[in-house]
């Protein structure tokens, strides 16, 4: 009996998305609801599951083909393996009524990744372990309850490089020669690429933006951090970073500066009595935007923790939709990458967003003597429509006064 594998349902207002990649070939066996594909929508990657134990009959559609929700991209043959063609014969029979493109052939003839360890592997990871030929069974898993992750297969990949034949190594994408001999390569953007480009230029076009600067010396949360970082490691079982800090100290200015957490909806504005803050989070694919909700009821050791499950996540490509919908402010911390100062781009609907930056030894002038202290600068980026100066102004000063002294985040002040 012949199964139809469609494209699920993907969450509110989306109708389609990018076939990403194709994590089992015409002919392999699979289990009910283990994952046959990776699905890229405008914000997550989503996998689709075997409805049914079977062997792959035909893979519908190539990886990179746009498919609509309900469309068929695969059929399965119910029952088990040894009923089943063999694998061999599989793709010879399925290639006349089925087209599929150079690059859906290309996955199909990737080395597969064994069977028995499908089921713990992130798309990112099966996805790597394509790509590189490294065998996920024989590499130690450093991801939650020892998952094998994408970071573990590509050090292993690196580990052993050396040792393998160049001819071994993935095909590069088709690279095409210029007049003068110099080699380009096209390569399709991403579902979500394309989504951060569109929207990135949408805030650009609707939105007054201004962006102000101030400077923060983190002397003080440096040495708390320092102090009892180990303790709240042990007791909370998440690393003490700087970005509790922030988000406790931008939940207090969003409440003393309420347009900085609003929004413009035609000719309205709206006001927010919550912090549901957005934090730039790196994925394989691009920048993702999970969101803590209700951030300003949690405490700093509850907003480390959700950051840090956020991150793991993200690059295990395990984000759901929900979790990136909504909020109403948003901090990206360029900083972890080096960056000194930026003018960040809003996230519509929001009207603010906040820039975290590098921290270094910079002079600076305390009781008429010039010290050395660790600042850093933030970068507020606002809709000029709805946020004067005289209030971004407030609000970077709140924050940097709860920075510069901690115990305000104790006291509310």
């Amino acid at each position: 009996m012949t199964t139809d594998v469609k494209v699920p349902t993907l969450g509110e207002s989306i109708t389609e998305a990018t076939l990403g990649q194709w994590l089992k070939k015409v002919g392999d066996s699979v289990k009910a609801d283990e994952p046959i594909a990776s699905l890229e929508t405008d914000k997550v990657a989503v996998e689709v599951p075997s409805p049914v134990a079977g062997v792959i009959g035909a893979l519908v559609v190539a990886e990179g083909d746009t498919v609509e929700v309900g469309a068929l991209i695969a059929t399965i043959e119910e029952g088990g393996g040894a009923s089943s063609p063999a694998p061999a014969a599989a793709p010879k029979a399925e290639e006349k009524p089925v087209e599929v493109s150079p690059a859906a052939t290309a996955a199909q003839q990737a080395p597969a990744v064994p069977a028995q360890t499908n089921d713990a592997l992130s798309p990112s990871a099966k996805r790597a372990a394509g790509e590189t030929g490294v065998d996920p069974s024989t590499v130690p898993g450093t991801g939650k309850d020892g998952r094998v992750t994408r970071i573990d297969i590509e050090g292993a990949a690196t580990a052993k490089a050396p040792s393998v034949p160049a001819a071994a190594a993935a095909p590069a994408p088709a690279a095409s020669s210029t007049a003068n001999g110099r080699k380009e390569e096209r390569v399709r953007m991403t579902r979500l690429r394309q989504t951060v480009a569109k929207r990135l230029k949408e805030a650009q076009n609707t939105a007054a933006m201004l962006t102000t600067f101030n400077d923060v010396d983190m002397t003080e949360v440096m040495a708390a951090r320092t102090k009892y970082k180990d303790l709240f490691e042990k007791k909370h079982g998440v690393r003490l970073g700087f970005m509790g800090f922030f988000v406790k100290a931008a939940c207090q200015a969003l409440r003393d500066v309420p347009s900085v957490n609003g929004s413009i909806e035609g000719d309205e504005i709206v006001y927010h009595d919550y912090a549901d803050i957005s934090v730039a989070v790196s994925a394989p694919n691009g920048l993702v935007v999970p969101v803590i909700r209700d951030a300003q009821s949690l405490s700093v050791a509850g907003i480390e923790k959700t950051i840090g499950d956020f991150g793991k996540r993200a690059k295990d490509g395990t984000l759901k939709m929900d979790e990136m919908k909504g909020g109403t402010f948003t901090i990206s911390n360029g900083g972890v990458f080096g960056s000194l100062m930026s003018t960040p781009i809003i996230n519509p609907p929001q009207s603010a967003v906040l820039g975290l930056h590098r921290i270094e030894d910079r002079p600076v002038v305390r009781d008429g003597q010039v010290v050395v202290r660790p600042m850093m600068y933030m970068a507020l980026s606002y809709d000029h429509r709805l946020i004067d100066g005289r209030e971004a102004v407030t609000f970077l000063v709140a924050l940097k006064n709860a920075i510069e002294d901690p115990t305000r985040l104790l006291i509310d002040l």
